[in-house]
């Protein structure tokens, strides 16, 4: 074993960092997250049904309907578009996956969208 300390995280730096990121960047990365996430708890990875979780894919997709509705004023249809569409695959993908599918509108995310339709 050693007796030096392990360093620590330099937070300084670190805020510089992210002080430097456009917002439009921060929310547009956060979303892809939330859409790979819900993805995956979806099946639709390679290795599919094994990290298949429809109650967690459904926590992903509402929460990035919430993201994308509360902020698509704020990141221009340039961003949105892309966003909004992978967020209506993610629901038709839900629902064709649910053994008893929602009715349209009480989908993962519809009460931020509407109704999504196949």
């Amino acid at each position: 074993m050693s007796d030096t300390p392990p360093e620590s995280p330099d937070f300084d730096a670190m805020t510089r960092d992210i002080a430097e990121v456009p917002a439009v960047e921060v929310i547009v990365t956060v979303a892809v997250n939330l859409m790979s996430a819900a993805a995956v708890k979806l099946g639709l990875s390679e290795e599919g049904e094994k990290y298949k979780d429809l109650d967690e894919a459904r926590k992903l997709i509402t929460g990035l309907a919430g993201l994308l509705d509360a902020s698509a004023t704020e990141i221009s249809s340039f961003h949105a578009a892309p966003l909004r569409d992978g967020l209506k695959s993610l629901q038709l993908a839900f629902r064709e996956a649910s053994i008893v599918p929602d009715e349209p509108g009480q989908g993962p995310g519809e009460k931020y969208t509407g109704p999504v339709y196949g």
